[in-house]
């Protein structure tokens, strides 16, 4: 413990600056200013390493959170790199697009605000890229087993990582042109620039991980011919059928689902644009057009900052539920995940949120283009989230976006069975129906958190590596059946 007296001399969370609003919209960059490092260390000094660390278990990971911000307090910034890449492959992904459940766990978090346990976990792994402490971990041998892995999101990148380690051949196949899964076109830039995918991607291929992209499985090759070619096969495809709304009008031009408006834009980020510049196309261009948000989650607000940067008229986010507390409620005991008002970047940048409303229908032009939707006010009937009637009243849109989330994978060109959650249906060694198919991440559990994609990545390794050799020393810190913290 660095400082037996740093959480009770010092109770302010404090995180880095965000560059001012009319500037970051400017731009798709990642938000926030360069951070102070005498701030970092403060705040790591208010860890109190706690006989019973609730952290790791907040964490899927099980990250070594106490020992790296003693590191970090201390100055040992070799000794945090090392402690943060005990657990985590891919903490530059987590410390910008996870919702930390290790904060919501932190036992500070009982009477103060907790740690700021995501801002010191990415500052440890950029300062140690910087330092060049972060190298690729070439295996001593080659043990002659092959893997495929089926999709490069953070689940894939994490399994192929371990095993390439390992020593086994592993080759990624991914059917966009880039690697990365939603990291790399589900995200925008704003929360996640891309050079830090590209950097772990040259790490991985000077560790001796094979990469093929625009290959779909089903398509270009089937699930057999990579059993029949690798010794095992792990499906990593993510759960990417997104939910939908079966409303009059849901046909016009204009309701979209949000990430058929999200990967166009991050694409045109990333200089593509078939046969030009990096122009969004007119049909997802948000410049001076009343947009309206479904769905208040994540994706809804990378929905919103994007709409911002693209200069929309005017923004709305629309939830179909009651406005959450400020703070903890009973219900949502620490060190539960808490359902608790957010206000993330895109928030602070603009638009506006309206709660209770459940939408009933979409309007139209003659054309067949959406004019506005009707809202009603919200009630509650035997548990059930129902319009009220004599309530209706229309807003009126020029561009609508679902952001309801996912329902699970894409499984039409697999064949595998698939679970009454609707993901694929797996036993407890990450196996699937077929033999010597595994199946991880969101694809077996379903919609989850980017710490839980990593974990499985790092979980599934470790089960193919015992299936391929009769044992394993790769670690394995979450099951397929394990759940965060409920009450």
């Amino acid at each position: 413990m660095a400082d037996p007296h740093g959480f009770l001399t010092i109770e302010n969370r404090e995180t880095p600056r965000r560059r001012p609003v009319p500037i970051r919209l400017m731009d798709y960059r990642e938000v926030y200013e360069a951070g102070d490092p005498e701030q970092l260390r403060r705040q790591a000094s208010r860890c109190m390493d706690c006989g019973v660390p609730f952290c790791h278990q907040g964490c899927p990971l099980g990250n070594l959170i106490p020992e790296f911000n003693d590191a970090m307090y201390r100055g040992e910034l070799p000794r945090a790199v090392e402690l943060l890449h005990a657990t985590n492959n891919f903490p530059e992904f987590t410390g910008r697009a996870c919702p930390a459940p290790c904060e919501n766990a932190c036992v500070l978090g009982i009477n103060q605000p907790a740690v700021t346990i995501k801002q010191v976990e990415v500052t440890i792994v950029d300062q140690g890229f910087a330092a060049g402490l972060i190298q690729p971990a070439i295996p001593d041998r080659i043990t002659g087993h092959t893997v495929a892995v089926i999709g490069s999101g953070p689940t894939g990148l994490a399994a192929a990582q371990q095993l390439t380690r390992a020593g086994h051949t592993v080759v990624v196949h991914e059917r966009d042109d880039r690697l990365g899964g939603l990291l790399r076109y589900g995200i925008p830039d704003f929360k996640l620039e891309k050079h830090h995918i590209d950097r772990r991607i040259d790490q991985m291929r000077a560790e001796g991980t094979r990469f093929k992209t625009s290959v779909e499985i089903g398509v270009d090759i089937t699930l057999d011919d990579l059993r029949s070619s690798f010794d095992a096969v792990i499906v990593c495809t993510g759960a990417t059928v997104p939910r939908d709304m079966a409303i009059g009008g849901r046909e016009l031009d204009g309701v979209e689902l949000a990430m058929d408006y999200l990967v166009p834009s991050n694409r045109s980020q990333a200089g593509e644009r078939p046969g030009g510049d990096a122009i969004v196309d007119a049909q997802f261009d948000a410049r001076d057009k009343n947009v309206i948000i479904i769905g208040g989650g994540d994706t809804g607000a990378d929905c919103l900052g994007t709409a911002l940067r693209q200069k929309a008229a005017s923004v709305t986010t629309l939830a179909i539920g009651a406005q959450p507390p400020e703070e903890r409620s009973e219900m949502d005991p620490w060190p539960t995940v808490p359902r608790v008002f957010e206000v993330q970047s895109s928030h602070e940048e603009g638009g506006t949120r309206q709660y209770l409303a459940s939408t009933t229908g979409f309007v139209g032009d003659e054309t067949g283009r959406v004019t506005g939707i009707e809202v009603a006010k919200t009630q509650f009937v035997d548990g059930r989230r129902v319009p009220t009637p004599g309530t209706e009243h229309r807003l009126d849109a020029d561009l609508i976006l679902l952001a309801l989330g996912f329902s699970g994978p894409e499984s039409e060109s697999l064949a595998l069975e698939v679970a009454a959650n609707g993901a694929f249906d797996r036993d407890a060694s990450y196996q699937g129906s077929q033999p010597g198919v595994f199946i991880a991440g969101d694809a077996g559990r379903g919609q989850s958190l980017i710490v839980w994609a990593i974990a499985e990545g790092r979980s599934v390794a470790a089960e193919v590596d015992r299936f391929l050799t009769g044992s394993t020393r790769l670690p394995a810190p979450v099951g397929p059946q394990d759940t965060s913290f409920k009450c």
